[in-house]
């Protein structure tokens, strides 16, 4: 049973932050300033105002769009099966919003402009009000424009309304996150007119020589004309990096040595929330075994490991019991390795965990962009540790042919010859690393999955993009040029398969509903709103409409989104005359935006309706 309310709840039920000098909600100050309680915002109803504030980050000013004038916003809690009303006031010149992640909702109070609701226009209030169905660590941010890389996020926990599956003595929140002092739409502007712009660790002439060194003259050159005749580069892991990003965790920079306290032999629940804009992390603490004991706010049975890669709004529950009384440094490094962010895990305030270096950039391979390997050189995947894989948990069929069936054009500029189930990977860059990494096929529910029926039927699903041309979409259809929902029927069970026709990493969000990780256990696999897709991956889950509504479905890279990279998924009730899809009072589809700037406040318009494999 949980005993950290004892030990560290000294918010009264209720309760509002005022803002700091700092401008840091009270749960996110580090012990370092003095502060070890946990101050949050709870009860069943309560206020949020969403305004624009000055920062201080890293010892810079800058400009944010806050909620109840903190970064990140307050820490809300609420406890499962309770009724809560939230009022949320706009003091913008500028529509906003507020989406609650991974919480199933009703589908209007889920907080997407265009598609679930009008917005919040400014200077008004929108109330949200719905019953709270379930327990876990989740977070909240605006779906209105790129207001989310400016600050509106923050963590959002709830506690069960019986006991707690998952024993500690005391409990932090760790929200990771990218923030930079170059306003959004100017990194949107420059990332259209060069893809490579933020990219500073593209390969050299010394790289050349040393990988000529060890694969050889004749393979390296090979490899640099093939990377060069397709116009792309190995080293393009992110779109936006820390050559201008400052990375945070809970709205602190390293330097700010944010501090979490812990009594030798307890065990200490660390709740990690990944609220960044589109940065991809891998979480770590040198020195510290961490147990994975939820993911995606759903308990699962314990995991013992030493990093995990965390996508985009991913989140992860780990229990860790430092028995040595010094400090462990928490890691968050960005998955190109251009930066990270550290904070300290003490036994007593005014310690400082040693920050490790920063490790080698990984490198895309031939494999990832989907490559036929039969004819590759397989020496170059030698640092791949195949013995400790579980074969067992893929796929039965492990390699794929493309079947070049969507939408070719100027905005897809890579298929996927050969594609490959990735789910017993640790995700890219660990594959080498020597010690254990976690993967998804790891992951097992902790209780049976609500829903074991065999799919009826079989949706696919490409993930396109131009990335020279900045250009994102599903089967190459951006969201201004589509022109239907993809359609699920009330109660159904499907499969969605998504390929990855891109060499980047996608994290991949369904609003409204929690689908299963088509894994080896068929009545325990993990259950997740949020997954992250490899380069050239086929990754399949299976999914119960259980919500009625229209829903969100985007990759949650936020310029990926921003440039087209989302649809929607209408669940249709199951009564005579349901086969089409009407639009609902309030959120008519929109009139399409620009190429150029495309907001994420207008209802997509596929192409066609997946009504089944295609």
């Amino acid at each position: 049973m949980l005993t950290r309310r004892n030990l560290l709840r000294t918010a009264a039920a209720g309760g509002f932050f005022a803002a700091s000098g700092a401008l840091l909600p009270a749960w996110a100050r580090s012990a370092n300033a003095g502060n070890k309680g946990i101050f949050e915002v709870s009860g069943n109803a309560f206020d949020l105002t969403i305004g624009h504030s000055n920062v201080e980050i890293g010892g810079r000013s800058g400009h944010a769009i806050t909620i109840n004038g903190t970064l990140p916003g307050p820490l809300i809690r609420f406890r499962e099966g309770e009724k809560v009303t939230l009022n949320v006031h706009n003091t913008l010149d500028e529509d906003t919003s507020i989406h609650w992640h991974g919480l199933l909702v009703p589908f209007h109070m889920d907080g997407v402009p265009g598609v679930s609701f009008p917005g919040i226009k400014p200077k008004s209030t929108f109330t949200y009000e719905f019953a709270v169905p379930q327990s876990g660590t989740y977070w909240y941010h605006s779906h209105s424009g790129l207001q989310e890389q400016l600050g509106h996020y923050g963590p959002l926990i709830i506690d069960p309304a019986g006991a707690d599956p998952v024993e500690a003595d005391r409990e932090y929140v760790l929200v990771l996150s990218d923030w930079t002092f170059e306003h959004p739409h100017k990194v949107f502007a420059r990332l259209k007119k060069d893809a490579a712009v933020y990219n500073f660790q593209q390969r050299t002439a010394g790289d050349f020589l040393r990988d000529a060194r060890e694969n050889g003259i004749g393979p390296t050159f090979t490899d640099r004309a093939s990377w060069g005749a397709m116009r792309m580069s190995p080293t393009d892991i992110s779109d936006v990096t820390a050559s201008v990003y400052t990375y945070l965790i809970n709205g602190h920079a390293t330097d700010d040595n944010w501090t979490a306290i812990f009594n030798s032999g307890e065990r200490v629940r660390l709740r990690i929330i990944n609220a960044s804009a589109m940065t991809i992390f891998n979480f770590r603490i040198p020195g510290l075994p961490m147990t994975v004991v939820a993911a995606d706010g759903l308990p699962v049975q314990p995991v013992e490991t030493d990093e995990f890669q965390i996508g985009v709004a991913e989140t992860y529950d780990v229990i860790v019991s430092p028995t040595r009384a010094r400090p462990f440094a928490l890691v968050a490094e960005s998955i190109d390795r251009s930066g990270q962010v550290v904070a300290t895990l003490a036994p007593e305030a005014g310690l400082v965990a040693t920050a490790p270096l920063l490790r080698e950039p990984p490198v895309l391979t031939h494999r990832d962009m989907g490559m036929d390997m039969s004819s590759m050189d397989h020496g170059s995947m030698a640092g791949m540790d195949h013995g400790s894989m579980d074969h067992g948990a893929m796929a039965m069929t492990d390699t794929v042919p493309q079947s070049h069936d969507h939408r070719m054009g100027v905005g897809v500029d890579n298929v996927a010859m050969v594609q490959v189930s990735r789910i017993d990977e640790p995700g890219l860059g660990l594959e080498s690393v020597p010690h254990r990494a976690l993967r998804y096929s790891q992951l097992r529910s902790l209780t049976p999955n609500p829903d074991t029926r065999a799919p009826g039927r079989e949706i696919e699903i490409h993930l396109t993009g131009n990335m020279e041309r900045y250009m994102w979409s599903f089967d190459g259809v951006k969201l201004s040029e589509v022109t239907g929902p993809i359609i699920f029927h009330e109660s159904e069970r499907l499969r969605v398969t998504l390929v990855n026709d891109t060499m980047m990493t996608h994290p991949i969000h369904l609003h409204g509903m929690f689908f299963d990780l088509v894994v080896a256990d068929t009545d325990h696999k993990p259950r997740k709103h949020t997954v992250t897709v490899k380069p050239a991956e086929r990754l399949s889950f299976d999914v119960t409409a259980d919500h009625v509504g229209d829903w969100a479905f985007h990759c949650h890279l936020l310029f990926h989104m921003h440039a087209g990279m989302m649809q929607v998924v209408s669940v249709l009730p199951r009564v005579a005359g349901a086969t089409t899809h009407t639009p609902h009072k309030g959120h008519e589809p929109a009139v399409p935006p620009s190429e150029e700037d495309i907001p994420t406040t207008e209802t997509p318009t596929p192409d066609r309706q997946h009504e089944g494999h295609h």
